[in-house]
């Protein structure tokens, strides 16, 4: 007597079928392409306004202009971060150059060396709005597919990673981070401290055509503690930019001058 063969579960066939994506893709390689999502590989510049929320009123603001290049040797982004709105700290610059953070206040001319989670406005820190290629700060461990509503309440097909601090760079000791499957568009991300306590979730959105890529034009930041606490990032006027090395040195912050 010959046995037909049975047909393989459609829920079945699906799950084999991701674990299959899954394996073909580590979770470096997603991470790694997310973060070609974020940023252009040329030197460029980029208008970060913040805003701060509470109870859905907006309550201050404050705009900065990230100029940002990598560094051939690490392939890590080193950062110019100046200060634009409000009035008071118009020139004001951070610097990360390599493994260290710099603020320069022009009112004092002096640089003094800061940590990336010193607050910048509302729930965003310094080390929110630099760019960095996270797949060279985490190790990466990858969970699953899992569906999630990203910040316009829209469902995206996602991996699911788990991120550990690889350095002493990075901002955060562990990140959880949400990466749509079919664009690598990261879409959703919780920080913990060191302790393991949950500081605030990240969701980007308002994906656009920028310096020849599609790119978020929008963070939303909320604290983990106190949902009322809500920043928003905007993210405008990219432009590319030839920038000189000669920028990203604490001694030349004082003479730097940037139209």
């Amino acid at each position: 007597m010959i046995r037909s063969e049975k047909t393989m579960p459609l829920a079945a066939l699906l799950l084999l079928l991701a674990g299959a994506a899954a394996h073909a893709q580590s979770a470096q390689e997603i991470i790694a392409a997310a973060d070609r999502v974020r940023n252009p590989g040329q030197p460029f510049r980029v208008t970060n306004t913040l805003t701060e929320y509470v109870a859905g009123t907006a309550r201050s603001s404050d705009t900065i202009v990230v100029y940002a290049k990598i560094d051939k040797v690490t392939g890590q982004f080193r950062d110019i971060v100046r200060y634009i709105e409000p009035p008071r700290d118009a020139g004001k610059m951070a610097l990360l150059d390599g493994t260290v953070l710099w603020f320069f206040d022009p009112a004092s001319k002096a640089s003094v060396r800061i940590s990336p989670q010193q607050r910048l406005i509302g729930q965003a820190a310094i080390g929110d709005v630099l760019t960095v290629n996270l797949a060279i700060d985490y190790a990466g461990t990858l969970i699953g597919a899992e569906s999630i509503q990203d910040s316009a309440r829209k469902s995206r097909d996602c991996w699911h990673l788990d991120m550990k601090a690889a350095n002493d760079h990075a901002t955060y000791n562990r990140v959880e981070y949400w990466v749509e499957k079919t664009t690598a568009h990261p879409i959703k991300a919780k920080f913990y401290s060191d302790s393991g306590r949950l500081l605030k979730i990240l969701y980007f959105g308002k994906f656009a055509a920028e310096l020849g890529g599609v790119r978020p034009t929008e963070a939303i930041i909320i604290d983990a503690v106190d949902s009322s606490l809500v920043t928003r990032i905007d993210f405008g006027d990219y432009q590319f930019q030839e920038i000189p090395d000669a920028w990203f040195q604490r001694d030349y912050l004082p003479r730097l001058r940037i139209d």
